[in-house]
C-alpha cells in the first residue's frame, strides 16, 4: 500500500478566527473540493468563505411537508367520500374545515422528520469514526484551536505541496494524518 493510499489528508491548526477564515478563503480560491474547516464555536461567514452551498435540508421539508399536508387531506376526502359516505344532519361529505387540523399535523409531522432525516443523511451521520481523531491536536478543537483539513481524495491534493500552501497561509502547525 502506498503512502498517499494509506493518508486521509493535512491538517492545519490556525491561532484565531479570522486567521481560519482568511485561510479558507484562500483554499476555496485554490480550488480544493474536498476540504472542511474545523472551529470551537461557531464563525460568522465562514460558510462563504469556504463557498458551501445552500443546504438541500429546506428543500426535503418542504417537499415532506407539502406531501403530509396533501397526504392527510385526500385520506380524509377518501374516507368521508367514497369508503364511508355519510351524511349527518345534512352536511356535505366533503367539509374541508373539519379536516384542517389533521392536514396541519401530517404536514408538520412529515416536515418535522424530513429536517431530521434530510440532516442525518447529507451529513453522513451517524459516523461512529474518523481519521482526524487520530490527530492529538485535534482534540483541541473543541476548547480554542481552528484547523483546516484537506482530504487525500482531492485532485489537488499534494502532500508536500499542500502542507507547504498551508504553512504560507499562517497555519501554526500542519500535520499528516493517516487513515
Amino acid at each position: 500500500m502506498s503512502q498517499k493510499q494509506n493518508l486521509y489528508g493535512v491538517l492545519a491548526e490556525f491561532p484565531t478566527a479570522s486567521a481560519i477564515y482568511h485561510a479558507c478563503e484562500k483554499v476555496r480560491d485554490k480550488g480544493f473540493k474536498n476540504w472542511d474547516a474545523h472551529t470551537p464555536f461557531p464563525v460568522h461567514g465562514l460558510e462563504k468563505a469556504m463557498g458551501l452551498k445552500p443546504s438541500k435540508v429546506p428543500w426535503i421539508v418542504l417537499v415532506l411537508g407539502l406531501s403530509g399536508a396533501s397526504g392527510g387531506m385526500l385520506l380524509q376526502w377518501w374516507i368521508n367520500t367514497q369508503a364511508y359516505p355519510l351524511v349527518i344532519s345534512g352536511k356535505p361529505l366533503f367539509s374541508w374545515q373539519a379536516f384542517v387540523p389533521v392536514t396541519f399535523e401530517l404536514g408538520v409531522l412529515l416536515g418535522a422528520f424530513g429536517a431530521v432525516f434530510g440532516m442525518l443523511f447529507i451529513n453522513r451521520l451517524p459516523m461512529w469514526y474518523h481519521s482526524l481523531f487520530r490527530s492529538q491536536r485535534f482534540e483541541k478543537v473543541t476548547d480554542d484551536k481552528f484547523f483546516i483539513s484537506i482530504e487525500a481524495c482531492d485532485p489537488k491534493f499534494d502532500p508536500t505541496a499542500t502542507s507547504k500552501m498551508l504553512t504560507e497561509l499562517g497555519a501554526t502547525h500542519v500535520e499528516l494524518v493517516e487513515q
